[in-house]
């Protein structure tokens, strides 16, 4: 009896963390809006958040899976609220820019101890968004702290 029960509860068990396998997925598509921006699918892929005009003029949104592919070690990954307002991102962001480094506050936030020691997904994002601009995200810190002037970090 004993052991019917045991196996019982093993069987269980097994079924219940393979379901939370399969209910980890995060697909793109399939996100909240408001968890979009910065989030990371199972497969490794950013996620975007993008709009539309319907045809009664109002704006739709909705989640995609990007072409831009993250570490595996990111992957299902979805930003903490602490990091988003560390950062100063916003969760409704549509699409992705380099433009916001050149903004010295938003640059402030990037760069400070909160946002570039402890959240990893969005320091990864913008670095990669300076380096395609021709920027060292490192340098451009360091430069900000020193004069928080955009035309300098170049």
């Amino acid at each position: 009896m004993a052991a019917m029960r045991f196996s019982l509860v093993l069987l269980l068990a097994c079924i219940i963390i393979s379901l939370q396998g399969v209910l980890a997925n995060i697909i793109c598509e399939k996100l909240p809006i408001n968890f979009c921006a910065f989030s990371i699918s199972s497969s490794g892929h950013r996620c975007l958040l993008e709009n539309s005009i319907r045809d009664d003029g109002k704006v739709e949104y909705q989640c995609k899976t990007s072409e831009v592919v993250v570490g595996s070690s990111m992957s299902e990954y979805v930003e903490s609220d602490s990091c988003v307002k560390a950062c100063g991102v916003d969760r409704k962001t549509v699409g992705m820019s380099s433009d916001a480094l050149l903004e010295p506050t938003f640059t402030a936030r990037l760069c400070s101890t909160a946002c570039f020691n402890n959240c990893p997904n969005i320091i990864d994002l913008y670095f990669n968004l300076a380096a395609g601009e021709g920027v060292f995200l490192p340098n451009l810190c360091q430069v900000q702290q020193t004069s928080p002037q955009p035309s300098s970090w170049q």
